[in-house]
């Protein structure tokens, strides 16, 4: 009886580090080679599956693979597609099945958030009843933060580590120049639901009254006049105020800071954006300070310069997991890390069953946030800084640093008739 193949997809919004997942899954399975066949990877994620376009990685080179561990983005293509509820519809699901079953694929891998866990524990679920065998196993990564069960989350140490590098830089600019130009700085970070990102860049602040000197997280109701009467205070005394505001910053009566009222995303959620803009406007309306502001937009989660040697190391520790655990016999199942010490720091990885991880998300604890809802306590401090540990830096070449690049041969296509999406 012949090997099954896998099949490896990226989702959502890509990381520093997914590609060292990537990395791990395809050197890990090449090693169980009496087990599993070939890694098709999907091209831009699920889409690649549904599309019958499958990207045959043992085309590339030992090399090529290596190089992964190194290079930012989704290397094989993410996407933003929500599949249909299987109640709603089934055929988003059995294409999926299909494409698996005629290219002899027993194995899926998928790399991603909330939503892929759902995909996942679904696909498991209904190749099940359609009685073919497949062995499902999640990947987490997002740099929210947000998977339960998981304590952390692989991308978002990396993320956490530039918000906190960027912080500390930018506050050192505006603090020499606060005498006659800028006196408030406003940083956007990502962030709808959990604010650990915009907490993230509370490590900046090694003493009291070290910048940022305000944190504005979506698990707080903004209080505007309590918001503007800090911003006053700070300036006054430190003669600048530096601001981190998570993009899902609402106020009390549970609207966004700033959110389009009419674009949405392919999950339906608003489109958020310009929440640094819509504060310094009010800051300078209300108390007339000159301000600036950046939004860390993409740069947060693609930052491979300055990735946490941690984060990196999990990233590829949850891949060669997810595929030890697969060939192991486990299923519907995703590869997690349990944090086993603060100091020293110390973690492995386990397992947590997808039903415990599918669309649930985790918030800020609200012992992490101080009593004034503006900044990180230390038990936060505690949690966030060791995931920001150790430099990880990729090779340079003529000054900038040298990523993969991948033939992505495409696998011959068998099924007659395309899918319409």
């Amino acid at each position: 009886m012949s090997v099954k193949h896998a099949f490896y997809a990226q989702s959502g919004g890509v990381t520093a580090v997914i590609n060292a997942s990537a990395c791990a899954v395809i050197e890990t399975a090449r090693r169980y080679d009496d087990k599993i066949g070939k890694v098709y990877a999907g091209h831009n994620g699920i889409l690649g599956a549904l599309r019958e376009e499958l990207i045959d990685t043992s085309l590339e080179s030992h090399e090529t693979i290596g190089a992964l561990l190194r290079t930012p983005g989704g290397a094989f293509g993410s996407c933003r597609y929500k599949l249909k509820p299987i109640g709603e519809s089934e055929a988003e699901y059995r294409r999926l099945i299909e494409v698996f079953r005629a290219h002899d694929i027993g194995y899926f891998f998928y790399n991603g958030g909330n939503d892929s866990m759902d995909t996942a524990l679904k696909v498991s679920q209904l190749s099940e009843q359609m009685g073919y065998p497949l062995t499902c196993i999640g990947v987490p990564k997002t740099i929210d933060n947000d998977l339960t069960v998981t304590d952390n989350c692989p991308g978002f140490g990396s993320a956490a580590k530039y918000l906190a590098v960027s912080t500390k830089e930018a506050s050192h600019d505006i603090a020499s120049m606060c005498d006659t130009s800028t006196k408030v700085f406003v940083m956007e970070v990502m962030g709808r639901n959990a604010g650990w990102l915009a907490a993230a860049a509370g490590l900046a602040a090694r003493q009291e009254n070290d910048p940022p000197h305000i944190i504005v997280f979506p698990e707080i109701p903004l209080n505007r006049e309590r918001f503007l009467q800090k911003v006053k205070e700070t300036t006054e005394q430190e003669g600048y105020c530096v601001i981190v505001a998570s993009e899902g910053a609402r106020y009390e009566d549970g609207s966004f800071v700033s959110a389009s009222t009419t674009v949405v995303d392919s999950f339906g959620h608003q489109q958020l954006g310009g929440v640094a803009p819509a504060l310094c406007t009010t800051i300078k309306q209300e108390l007339g300070y000159k301000y600036h502001y950046a939004v860390a937009d993409y740069l947060q989660r693609s930052a491979r310069h300055i990735a946490s040697r941690v984060d990196v190391e999990q990233a590829y520790a949850v891949g060669k997991a997810a595929v030890e655990l697969a060939v192991t016999g486990r299923n519907a199942v995703m590869s997690a890390i349990i944090r086993e010490s603060n100091a020293p720091y110390r973690w492995s990885v386990g397992e947590a069953s997808l039903d415990k991880v599918a669309n649930f998300e985790r918030k800020m604890p609200m012992d992490f946030i101080t009593e004034d809802s503006f900044g990180i306590t230390r038990s936060c401090r505690e949690y966030l800084e060791p995931l920001i540990e150790g430099e990880e830096y990729p090779a340079y070449l003529n000054g900038l640093p040298r990523f993969a690049r991948l033939k992505k041969v495409m696998v011959e296509k068998r099924l007659n008739k395309p899918f319409e999406l």
